[in-house]
């Protein structure tokens, strides 16, 4: 049952219920006499663009940081680093809370229900009146016509009265009355945290009120409506973000006219066709759902968090729920992908040292990591649009802090492509951070094959990164290998071994930066042979990748973080980005590194054992993605749990907790829904290294069951079934011609696979018979 039902009224934003359309998002919480809807836009940002100095002499100021480090002079290599790559902060900005509707109704009762219906998107409280009416509203955020709806209807003549107005969060916030049941409402991002409080997007929008029976009262500013029988509100938004002209202005109201004139049932019927086009292409089933899907979702937290193991139908719930927050968030034609706290916004992050912005290493990354196994492959695309943009803002910074051709971004960016570095050495000259995004466009053209996407989009934006790299990394004068640095492994810091020097986070060659190179370089090298174009390039490439160097084991076994065996000053820290080998990528596996595996192994259990350890949304959800990849189920779920039980509200979105990168309480951080959701895919489905691996790592708990609908890279689609904890059965159907190595256990068959035709397979991996579908 993919319900989350509740009993209890929210009592504030972190119960509350989200709703999205890829545009608009809204969270409601209330209860039986009043409702609030937090609205939000996903363009609603303050600040502007900027563009940050830099020298003429860049890559002269660059060669002497690096002759200091390669000196073994951190402190003096830091000191030029904060010179030269440490820009004073300017107008960067925040995506900003757009408003809040207050509905007060003039009622009490009993019996409330709430829930939200992941099969429909539709959000639903039921209760009984005072007066004995059966009180209904419904409420969705439709894509098919781009506006909020809601229908609050009775099963009694007059038993719906309410008054209702609009509160704005910024400064510049205006609302009106248009005309009785009708408000319009203008406002501009604007804060003073994150920029200098006059620049921002504008947005005009508006709510209207289609009443049946009773009456709307005039009242300055509210809509009031007196013993209706039915009330249908919509609300619409634009915002002149990416617009030249004045006809965004027309959009809220042109959408407002065109709904109340389609009415709430022909809506509520395209909306959910639209969203089940989406949502309904995967099923699964974990078990363990027998004696907990009827209970309200926070209960069944609280008996998770309490150390009852058996509700694997809230581990599958909490899947679904990831896909359906994807759905909600970012669509197709998303004019911006997900932020730090996906399109939703508390305000709580924008009050202090935070900004709800693009998080570059891991965050970002992290909000995206499900979308291609869990079928959601369109949901992919605003990304892609916005990495093809932030490349074209990255040339400038490449110029201008490195003196290199191509494009770099650091550590996070905004609405208008910031790829400057940041302000703090340990975080903010993450200079692979650019790349770590645009690792998305190779992940989605392997689980799509799209030729055309290859060439439009993924391999002229990936050759543009391979050309920073190669004109900006050096030899290293002691190993003779091709490094980056200035170079961080976010966010981390280590102690060179010169106890005067104390904590440092620079360095050159970062683990994580060569991972992220490696996987440059051979992917635009195989991409630009595919197409037979760029010879010359090919050539550098093959050059550059056989001067990367290797990944290295550590004198405690574990994998090293940096080129040289340093050690670790944080080793409690949330960030171990030198994971990126095994997930998402595939440099370390089982299989064919199982010294490196054991490495990786050993850096997780490290963090793991260590009392202090920053215990957070998306390093659970790392944990989880870590041991899912060396095939250990049992740990996997562990974390899962843990994530679910410990780091989610009553709503089931994901935190962080108070003291961690200044956190002052617990602050709403999307990622984990998606590193979570990512995490009970890869445990079921794993299609890296050129194979599908089937039930990779299915931990004891989950002894029966099934899924439909997941997808592996070369464009195929994957059902399973299985019985005490035994693959039963298995059918891969293929959109693309594709060779692969399906595995299970310690079985495998090589299948030459033809676009169009499904293949049945039994327990032993045996082919049982190949059918063509329609």
């Amino acid at each position: 049952m993919m319900k989350m039902t509740y009993t209890q009224p929210a009592s504030g934003w972190k119960q509350g219920l989200p709703l999205g359309n890829g545009q608009l998002g809204a969270v409601l919480h209330g209860g039986i006499s009043y409702e609030t809807w937090n609205m939000t836009e996903v363009t609603f940002w303050s600040g502007k663009p900027e563009r940050f100095g830099g020298s003429i002499d860049a890559k002269d100021k660059l060669k002497a940081m690096r002759e200091a480090f390669f000196g073994g002079d951190y402190v003096t290599g830091d000191k030029l680093a904060a010179e030269q790559l440490e820009p004073v902060k300017g107008n960067f900005g925040t995506n900003l809370s757009l408003c809040d509707v207050h509905i007060r109704y003039e009622d009490e009762g009993s019996e409330l229900f709430r829930e939200l219906d992941l099969n429909r998107a539709v959000a639903t409280v039921k209760y009984r009146s005072a007066t004995g009416a059966v009180i209904r509203r419904e409420t969705f955020a439709t894509h098919a016509d781009g506006l909020l709806v809601s229908r609050i209807k009775g099963d009694r003549a007059g038993s719906i009265s309410l008054t209702l107005h609009i509160e704005g969060r910024t400064n510049t916030f205006d609302a009106w009355a248009d005309a009785p049941g009708q408000l319009q409402f203008r406002t501009q991002a604007t804060e003073t945290i994150h920029s200098d409080g006059t620049c921002g997007v504008w947005c005009e929008g508006g709510m209207k009120a289609a009443v049946t029976g009773g009456q709307v009262v005039g009242d300055a500013g509210k809509i009031v409506i007196r013993q209706a029988d039915e009330v249908v509100l919509y609300f619409a938004a634009a915002t002149d973000y990416g617009h030249g002209h004045d006809d965004w202005k027309a959009e809220s109201s042109e959408r407002l006219k065109a709904a109340e004139a389609k009415g709430f049932d022909r809506l509520l019927e395209d909306h959910i066709e639209d969203y089940r086009q989406l949502f309904g292409r995967v099923d699964i089933d974990l078990g363990g759902t027998e004696n907990y899907g009827s209970l309200p979702v926070d209960e069944r937290i609280r008996r998770l968090r309490a150390g009852e193991s058996a509700d694997n139908g809230l581990i599958a719930l909490f899947y679904q729920y990831g896909r359906y927050l994807t759905i909600a968030g970012t669509r197709e034609d998303s004019r911006l992908p997900l932020h730090l706290q996906g399109i939703w916004n508390d305000g709580e992050a924008n009050a202090m040292a935070w900004s709800c912005d693009y998080h570059l290493d891991v965050n970002t990354e992290m909000n995206y990591y499900p979308t291609e196994i869990s079928n959601l492959a369109e949901c992919h695309i605003p990304l892609m649009n916005y990495i093809e943009k932030l490349s074209h803002a990255g040339r400038a910074a490449a110029e201008d802090f490195y003196g290199c051709e191509g494009w770099v971004a650091h550590v996070f960016s905004n609405a208008w492509g910031f790829a400057s570095p940041g302000w703090g050495r340990s975080w903010g000259l993450n200079v692979t951070g650019g790349l770590w995004i645009a690792t998305h466009l190779k992940e989605h053209y392997e689980y799509s094959k799209d030729r055309e996407f290859l060439t439009r989009q993924a391999y002229p934006v990936m050759k543009e990164a391979a050309l920073f790299f190669l004109d900006y990394m050096t030899v290293h004068p002691k190993y003779g290998w091709l490094v980056t640095g200035p170079s961080t492994s976010p966010e981390n810091s280590f102690y060179p071994g010169q106890a005067e020097q104390g904590e440092q986070q620079l360095s050159m060659g970062s683990t994580m930066d060569q991972m992220l190179v490696r996987d440059l370089f051979g992917f635009v090298l195989e991409s630009a042979e595919l197409q037979d174009v760029d010879q010359d390039l090919q050539l550098r490439l093959k050059g550059a990748i056989d001067l990367l160097p290797p990944l290295q084991i550590g004198k405690r076994g574990q994998l090293q973080e940096w080129l040289e065996d340093y050690e670790e000053a944080q080793p409690q820290h949330r960030h171990f980005s030198h994971m990126y080998g095994i997930y998402p990528g595939n440099q370390i596996t089982p299989e064919e590194t199982p010294e490196l595996s054991a490495a990786m192994r050993q850096t997780l259990l490290g963090r793991m054992l260590v009392d202090e350890l920053e215990d957070i949304e998306f390093t659970a959800a790392l944990f989880a993605l870590g041991f899912s990849r060396l095939h250990d189920g049992n740990q996997a779920v562990k974390h899962v749990r843990h994530l679910i039980g410990e780091l989610c509200f009553d709503n089931l979105l994901s935190y962080s907790k108070p003291g961690v990168a200044g956190a002052e309480t617990n602050i709403f951080v999307i990622d984990g829904n998606f590193g979570g959701t990512a995490a009970i895919a890869d445990m079921l489905l794993q299609s890296h290294a050129g194979s599908i691996h089937l039930l990779p790592a299915l931990p004891a708990d989950w002894s029966t069951g099934s899924y439909r609908g997941l997808r592996a890279k070369g464009n195929a689609e994957v059902a399973a079934t299985w019985e005490e904890g035994r693959l039963t059965e298995a059918a891969i159907t293929a959109y693309s011609d594709l060779e692969t190595v399906v595995k299970y256990g310690g079985e495998q068959i090589r299948l030459q696979m033809e676009s169009g035709k499904r293949y049945l397979l039994n327990r032993q991996l045996i082919l049982l018979q190949v059918e063509t579908i329609a």
